[in-house]
């Protein structure tokens, strides 16, 4: 199993308790979710039609701002998981650190994996990854400068999962030859256990996706939430001025505590500790936990408490 947030059984195994006795910040996914709201017994009951489907479409072409090829599937690891599909074996070169799926994913393919740290070093790839904005760090690039690798890439993938709180990152109305955008819909929206996300581009690469990815790819639930939420502009903007606002409060937060800002988006805080399994633990104690990195023995990651009592619980947490 490759590392990642979310792993509340490891939890459980150290330190006890029931898995509600948990505030997980280990994920950057935000704790004070979109209000699912009511969904009809036939989204439970029937096969999605292609005119639903469609739909969903639609609302993540209004939510990213596009007229591009989309195709909804079972989260943004689903399309991961279809990478090595798109092209046969050859060198793929990945900015890092990053989310770990990608390497290991195409490397058990077959494809030759080389992690990179400069944004030019991926040029000569036949396929390129960039998480932009940056998971677990938060580096940013601007829309210039990847899409000035394009000539110089066979295919670029830029994973856009946390760019709903940076919109003017995005390069999701591009619709050019070799270029793939990857979204995430669980994260902003709060709603990981849905398992939405999409993949927009060139139609070859899309209508090559959806062939590979099925005749229902997603569940009549995820249309209906999804489709309601991605069109909802108001609490889009509501929820990113409160996470902006929250991410303020906890770096202040654990600055008291001696500990540094190494970076990170409106979802998530990545920061510097003497020694972040300690921290970690210390946290687990009030049955809080947080994310480690094996190759950064003083990197921790937090995600945003969500009700005035998390931010009371991880408080006092802290000053312990």
């Amino acid at each position: 199993m490759r590392e990642h947030g979310g792993n509340l059984d490891l939890a459980h195994q150290r330190f006890g308790g029931r898995a509600e006795d948990w505030i997980d910040l280990s994920t950057g996914i935000n704790r004070l979710p979109y209000p699912v709201g009511e969904v009809s017994s036939r989204a439970w009951s029937a096969l999605p039609s292609r005119a639903e489907i469609e739909a969903l479409h639609q609302a993540a072409r209004h939510a990213y701002r596009t007229s591009a090829a989309v195709v909804a599937l079972g989260g943004a690891q689903a399309a991961i998981q279809l990478l090595p599909q798109l092209a046969p074996p050859g060198r793929v070169r990945i900015l890092a650190p990053t989310y770990n799926e990608y390497a290991g994913v195409l490397s058990v393919a077959g494809w030759e994996v080389q992690e990179v740290g400069e944004l030019d070093a991926l040029a000569g790839a036949d396929l390129a990854i960039v998480v932009n904005p940056n998971n677990p760090d938060g580096r940013c690039h601007t829309p210039k400068d990847l899409l000035a690798l394009l000539p110089r890439v066979g295919r670029l993938v830029i994973d856009e999962s946390f760019a709903d709180v940076a919109p003017q990152l995005s390069l999701a109305s591009e619709d050019r030859p070799g270029l793939l955008i990857l979204r995430s819909f669980g994260k902003f929206y709060g709603l990981a256990g849905l398992r939405l996300g999409f993949a927009l581009g060139n139609s070859p690469d899309i209508a090559r996706i959806a062939s590979m990815s099925g005749p229902w790819p997603v569940s009549g639930a995820a249309i209906a939430i999804g489709g309601r939420a991605l069109r909802d502009d108001a609490w889009a903007e509501a929820t990113s001025a409160r996470l902006a606002r929250d991410c303020a409060r906890l770096d202040g937060m654990v600055q008291a505590q001696g500990w540094t800002v190494v970076g990170g988006t409106r979802l998530f805080r990545l920061y510097g500790t003497p020694d972040a399994l300690a921290s970690q633990e210390k946290l687990a104690r009030s049955q809080i936990w947080s994310r480690v990195f094996a190759r950064e023995p003083t990197w921790l990651r937090l995600g945003l408490p969500g009700s005035e009592s998390e931010w009371t619980r991880l408080a006092e947490a802290l000053a312990r």
